[in-house]
């Protein structure tokens, strides 16, 4: 791996999520948008079922997908490196996953960090909470499935309960495992 290669400390934060939902994560400057897409999947939990964008003012990065022609001018995220739309450090913007649910998250550049001997990228230095689960129905789904797990006297407790496998701890949050799962992307 080239030293001159830029890294980008970047913070993930689910939009809206309070307590918020994050993770710190240290990438390449040179990985393209696609590959990011595959980042932000491992490190937030989520499972890569639905469609996706990265927005940057108003362009739109993802697959392009026939469905959106004339709708929506998709740039192909797989043309497109970090660095070539990060300007500096505090630059900010914003990925979409799951178009229905619209998990919005801020994409935080926090810092351009030499890329140290040795260590390999990605890899997650911090973050806190579980991620929602899929199709919970957006945040505030996520929100009234979480007061319905937490109350045996909801009307829907059992039914979420069954549908989640059981249990689900919102402020579960597992380093190595999520390193471990980026080591698969490399």
């Amino acid at each position: 791996m080239p030293s001159e290669t830029a890294i980008y400390q970047i913070k993930v934060t689910l939009e809206d999520s309070k307590p918020p939902i994050w993770r710190r994560i240290l990438v390449r400057s040179d990985i393209t948008l696609d590959k990011l897409h595959r980042i932000l999947q491992v490190v937030m939990g989520w499972g890569d079922y639905h469609l996706h964008q990265f927005i940057v003012g108003r362009t739109h990065y993802g697959e392009p997908h026939p469905d959106y022609e004339g709708f929506l001018e998709m740039h192909d995220e797989r043309q497109v490196k970090l660095n070539q739309i990060v300007p500096g450090e505090g630059f900010k913007f914003r990925y979409e996953y799951d178009f229905g649910d619209s998990w919005l998250h801020q994409v935080l550049v926090e810092k351009i960090l030499p890329s140290e001997p040795g260590q390999h990228y990605p890899v997650c230095i911090k973050g806190q909470r579980a991620c929602p689960p899929e199709d919970v129905g957006g945040i505030w789904g996520y929100y009234d499935f979480l007061q319905a797990i937490q109350d045996p006297h909801h009307p829907e407790h059992d039914e979420y309960l069954e549908w989640i496998g059981g249990e689900f701890d919102p402020e579960e949050f597992d380093l190595d495992e999520v390193n471990q799962a980026l080591r698969t992307l490399r």
